[in-house]
């Protein structure tokens, strides 16, 4: 078994169902959310984008494409929500909510695509 294969693994998974605990629920209840949810979601993506860089592959550039989309989704879900608590003052607003949450669910598909990919990647490795 080769251990950086699933450390590589590992992080992918972690990053997508991360970002799917932040989305699930109703998408304009602010009461839905964490912050945290969020922060760690963002934190477990930039260390799978960083895993994903030196693989020098098709398949490869492509897994980096997608954690960089996921990355940029959610770091501007992050920014939508930095607006809305520290700049406009309002809070979390429904409207913001479902901003964010939209933002989140866009970088989910990214982690998606990613963990098919990682799953095609392994079903075509031959010993």
């Amino acid at each position: 078994m080769n251990l950086e294969k699933v450390v590589f693994s590992f992080f992918i998974i972690l990053a997508m169902t991360l970002n799917f605990g932040f989305v699930f629920g109703a998408i304009g209840n602010p009461d839905h959310l964490h912050v945290y949810a969020l922060f760690f979601a963002i934190i477990v993506n930039l260390i799978a984008t960083i895993l994903k860089f030196g693989e020098r592959t098709q398949i490869g550039a492509i897994h980096l494409a997608s954690s960089l989309v996921a990355d940029l989704g959610l770091l501007a879900a992050a920014w939508v929500w930095v607006m809305a608590v520290y700049i406009d003052g309002t809070g979390p607003t429904p409207y913001a909510t479902a901003s964010i949450v939209s933002m989140s669910a866009g970088a989910l598909a990214a982690n998606i695509l990613s963990v098919i990919m990682l799953m095609v990647e392994t079903v075509m490795f031959r010993r």
